[in-house]
């Protein structure tokens, strides 16, 4: 009995040590604020913490390291999770947590024009970074899910 119950949890994924709520900002968290990823490597980066396959949906792309065909022209980096239920209230105390922690993740600005609140956000914010670029962290709610997603918009982003 105890060898099954050990074997159990050595095989357990890693999404059974809490839910997949927060295993997804947990990851969200590690992952999405690390520039020089390709897609395949943020994925991965996001399976080996939180299980393969994946138990929320992720949306991972940078222009600068890769083409992203039918993507936003004046963005060129995004990171979006999505996972079911409103967990809007922790993923923004995880969010503001992990954007304070050093290095903080820039100050916040005015909204760009390439972003808008909408039906279902709970948090919306510009942010400057270092050499002139700017972030937009987002979370809300669409389709029964909570998202969370940061985009990075590249220097002279306000020039067009």
């Amino acid at each position: 009995m105890i060898r099954s119950l050990i074997i159990s949890c050595l095989l357990a994924s890693p999404v059974m040590a809490g839910t997949v709520a927060s295993t997804a900002i947990d990851s969200f968290n590690a992952i999405c604020f690390k520039a020089g990823q390709t897609a395949a490597e943020a994925r991965m980066r996001m399976e080996a913490r939180a299980g393969s396959p994946l138990p929320f949906d992720l949306t991972f792309w940078d222009k600068t390291l890769q083409p992203a065909p039918d993507t936003p022209p004046k963005i060129e980096r995004r990171c979006e999770v999505r996972f079911d239920g409103d967990h809007t209230d922790t993923a923004i105390a995880a969010l503001r947590k992990q954007m304070a922690t050093p290095p903080v993740f820039g100050f916040a600005i005015d909204l760009p024009d390439t972003h808008a609140e909408a039906s279902g956000t709970a948090l919306i914010e510009g942010r400057e970074l270092l050499r002139g670029r700017v972030a937009v962290v987002h979370v809300g709610t669409r389709d029964g899910q909570t998202f969370m997603a940061v985009d990075r918009l590249p220097r002279g982003w306000e020039g067009g």
